[in-house]
């Protein structure tokens, strides 16, 4: 247990580490200041490990000797990363006479924004629409409609001894090496681009996807931030009074009978300063992206799509016109 709390301590460095250089900025968004909180919660305090151990965490995780559920997610995060890097890294964390972390985080900050908007983002659907395409597998204009064509595994529908669905490759790069993939629609839900080895299940004490996508960190890592509507309630606010049950101060029916909401308004979303619990699951409705070509053709195109929301939601300005 104490080895796996040291893998993740070091796994929060390694991210912010591999895009900067020998500079530890972006880490402190998880690890303090000073390197004296415990990242997501879980970590050890990594002010508390040596330089010696520092190094050797990092060296293993670049060479595959070292580490346990988070190794496949690490490694690539440190393959960039010199020896002169790691040294430098570990002297600034442990105190030994590296360049202060407030010399070099403007030049990062600057940098890793416009790295990650000049990359370019991946459409899982290209293709789908091709004309060739459309005209092969609309069924209405053959004269005969084969068993074979009728499904999507593309198979006789009278001997399925040997039918398997389409094998989907789930092998991604780590976090902050993989591309991006555009958005199907309009504030769709972003699909997960990189592994995720090592860092499901979510569970009430430890949402891994935080340490990197949280507002404040995610410009220095090169991730996507969480949106605002995440950090917004737009619920009524229930409460049980004298045996009644009150929504947004109105009775709207007995303990055991909510009544009829229908009419119930929220008068203004609630703004918090940390994430709303029912969008604290992350993989309800963001799932990885696998590396599979689409069953069918289709013609569907979203509206509004443009460049900017291909990578960007305003999930929130559409919420707050809702209940305005």
């Amino acid at each position: 247990m104490k080895r796996t709390i040291k893998l993740l301590a070091v796994g929060s460095l390694l991210a912010a580490s591999a895009l900067y250089g020998a500079s530890t900025a972006a880490c402190k968004g998880c690890h303090g200041q000073s390197f004296e909180k415990k990242a997501m919660g879980k970590s050890k305090v990594v002010k508390d490990m040596s330089k010696a151990d520092i190094v050797a965490a990092l060296k293993g995780y670049k060479d595959g000797s070292y580490g346990g559920a988070m190794k496949g997610l690490m490694k690539g995060q440190v393959a960039s990363l010199s020896d002169a890097d790691i040294e430098a890294i570990a002297a600034e964390i442990a105190g030994d006479g590296a360049a202060p972390a407030a010399e070099a985080a403007p030049a990062a900050a600057a940098a890793v924004p416009a790295a990650a908007a000049a990359a370019k983002l991946v459409n899982i659907n290209a293709g789908v629409d091709d004309p060739n395409r459309l005209s092969k597998e609309d069924l209405g204009n053959k004269k005969e409609v084969t068993e074979e064509a009728l499904g999507l595994r593309k198979t006789d529908l009278y001997s399925e001894d040997t039918a398997e669905p389409v094998a989907a490759d789930f092998d991604r790069p780590a976090p902050g090496s993989a591309t991006k993939f555009e958005r199907a629609y309009v504030n769709a839900p972003p699909m997960i681009p990189h592994s995720v080895d090592g860092l499901l299940p979510i569970t009430k004490d430890n949402n891994q996807c935080l340490g990197c996508h949280m507002p404040d960190v995610a410009a220095g890592v090169g991730a996507t931030p969480i949106p605002p509507s995440h950090f917004t309630n737009y619920r009524p606010e229930t409460v049980l009074k004298n045996g009644e049950l009150v929504k947004e101060g109105k009775v709207v029916g007995l303990k055991g009978d909510i009544g009829n909401v229908g009419d119930i308004k929220v008068a203004q979303a609630k703004k918090l300063n940390h994430l709303y619990q029912g969008r604290f699951n992350c993989t309800q409705c963001h799932a990885p992206q696998a590396k599979i070509d689409p069953l069918v053709g289709n013609t569907f195109k979203p509206d509004g799509l443009d460049d900017t929301l291909k990578a960007h939601s305003n999930l929130a300005d559409a919420m707050n016109e809702g209940v305005e």
